[in-house]
């Protein structure tokens, strides 16, 4: 059994996945580490928590254990930039999101450990993420992943300026059938601003499985930490939170119905 994720069952043809939701650092990593480092200021906080509503609809959920300061599982271990001509973060991360190093002195992580941290990381929740997408194709004869993440709303490294509150990905619509991206973006988001392909378009985990033409449709929601959380702390605001899971609830019911519209 393998304890780098967790996973819930569902019983339909939808899946959470929360590449960025884990927050632990095994001991002989942390150990090459700066003290800031294992803070993982850069989780996507309480996706969990947010979304603890879509297992009772009957939708599976996938999440790492560990942080992705450990290894970035919503990169491609070729190393290709997601985004040509903006910065952006290795697979294995070596600095923060405020450039801030991540590691001591000469102990960043050469090629073996880098290969090391794929075999025993990445490769077993990409499998898993394969695996549970092929049998709910098999099962039910359409699939909805949806890459579930959230980042501050202010990270000059990446983006000028305050990021909208709902941003979602499609890889411009290569990811998901422009009906599904459609409805999404026919909802009531209000009060909260939303694009569709804007700063970010979906990451490795939404462009490699989506492919909408054999039914499997992907679609990224990078959330704006500033819509449940008290900025820039890792403090949970309940008040917040609470407003803002009615129109994720509302959005999440619209990628299920999808899902089951046969």
């Amino acid at each position: 059994m393998n304890t780098s994720y967790n996973f819930q069952p569902g019983k339909i043809g939808m899946l959470i996945s929360m590449p960025h939701n884990g927050q632990k650092i095994p001991s002989d990593i942390a150990s090459t580490m700066t003290d800031d480092a294992q803070k993982v200021a850069d989780t996507d906080w309480y996706m969990d928590k947010l979304y603890d509503f879509a297992q009772s609809l009957g939708i599976a959920i996938i999440s790492p254990k560990y942080s992705r300061y450990v290894i970035d599982l919503n990169r491609n271990i070729d190393g290709v930039n997601l985004y040509p001509g903006a910065n952006s973060t290795e697979l294995c991360p070596t600095t923060a999101f405020d450039l801030s190093p991540l590691y001591k002195v000469g102990q960043t992580p050469d090629d073996a450990e880098i290969q090391r941290r794929i075999a025993l990381y990445w490769q077993p929740y990409h499998q898993a993420l394969n695996d549970t997408l092929t049998k709910m194709k098999a099962e039910f004869g359409k699939v909805v992943l949806l890459d579930a993440h959230s980042i501050l709303s202010k990270v000059p490294r990446f983006f000028e300026g305050q990021l909208p509150d709902f941003n979602f990905g499609s890889a411009n619509g290569e990811s998901c059938s422009n009906d599904l991206m459609n409805r999404v973006m026919e909802l009531d988001f209000s009060p909260y601003s939303s694009v569709a392909n804007g700063r970010f378009k979906g990451g490795y985990i939404t462009r490699g499985y989506g492919k909408p033409d054999e039914n499997i449709h992907a679609i990224q929601l990078e959330l704006s930490q500033h819509t449940y959380m008290d900025e820039p702390s890792d403090h949970y605001n309940e008040l917040k939170a609470a407003q803002v899971k009615v129109k994720l609830q509302s959005f999440v019911n619209c990628l299920a119905d999808f899902a089951k519209d046969n």
